[in-house]
């Protein structure tokens, strides 16, 4: 079993109202990853992914692109500790 590894992003650009949080929440099932993704008051959209080290970069990958009517114009990654996360969701 590999180590576990948390990333919270920060997704800045045209990434609300587009289905970016239910396209995010269908890649993270698919791949295993544990976390939620949020919008921001501030027009940005907030994600933490908690999983397999591979599996959360190919989320990270994902979101640097976006659904298809998404212009994401900047993302912003922190490394955090795992904290046991388990599920995928939408928070409001």
């Amino acid at each position: 079993m590999s180590e576990l590894v948390r990333r919270r992003v920060v997704v800045r650009g045209r990434v609300q109202g587009v289905w970016f949080r239910g396209a995010t929440r269908e890649q993270a099932s698919r791949r295993g990853v544990a976390g939620f993704v949020r919008n921001q008051g501030d027009g940005s959209v907030e994600a933490v992914f908690e999983g397999p080290p591979d599996a959360v970069q190919a989320l990270l990958d994902f979101v640097r692109e976006g659904p298809r009517h998404a212009e994401v114009q900047d993302v912003e990654v922190r490394e955090e500790a795992p904290a046991g996360a388990q599920g995928f969701e939408i928070r409001y």
